[in-house]
């Protein structure tokens, strides 16, 4: 049975921190919905009102591009254990980009990884849980670290290269913002 809340409860946070996978949807006014797998040590709860995520380098950079056009963004987590649950974050997201005060703000609070991009923000509207009673059981058997050692092997600079040539567009040609 789903259950709607205004912000986040104590319990929330408590499922959010216990989850190692989470997805993020955004979509523009008018082109492809994106819907993007995360892991890695990047998500936190900042208070009951908003969360964030450090967002690492990637083949794209869709978030960003319909976060600027329009803020709509949904984070879904889902239990892959024995207890099932599906809970969604529906707001408004932002984009934080590191030569910002906002970033040097909230920066401390995420895992030191390589890659780093900018730092995406939900302000909530409002959470739904859900049975998940579809969902199978996993069980994690480790993180991948092939996009850390990317960024690693590529170095700062070569990661900063990288940004700027795939990750300043859309794949429907929104600008990304990117700095």
């Amino acid at each position: 049975m789903a259950k709607f809340y205004d912000r986040l409860e104590p319990q929330l946070c408590k499922f959010i921190a216990e989850q190692k996978l989470f997805f993020t949807a955004t979509a523009p006014d008018n082109g492809r919905i994106n819907l993007s797998p995360k892991g890695i040590d990047s998500f936190r709860c900042l208070d009951f009102d908003r969360v964030a995520y450090l967002d690492l380098t990637g083949s794209g950079n869709e978030t960003a591009a319909h976060l600027h056009q329009n803020g709509r963004m949904t984070i879904m987590f889902c239990s892959f254990t024995a207890k099932p649950l599906i809970l969604r974050l529906y707001g408004k997201g932002e984009v934080i980009s590191p030569d910002t005060e906002r970033w040097h703000d909230l920066i401390d609070r995420f895992a030191d990884l390589p890659g780093k991009r900018q730092l995406i923000l939900l302000k909530i509207e409002s959470a739904q849980t859900s049975c998940g009673y579809g969902v199978p059981i996993y069980e994690l058997q480790e993180e991948r670290s092939t996009l850390t050692n990317w960024a690693i092997d590529k170095g700062a600079e070569g990661v900063r290269a990288y940004q700027l040539q795939k990750n300043h567009t859309s794949i429907d040609g929104l600008p990304t913002h990117l700095t």
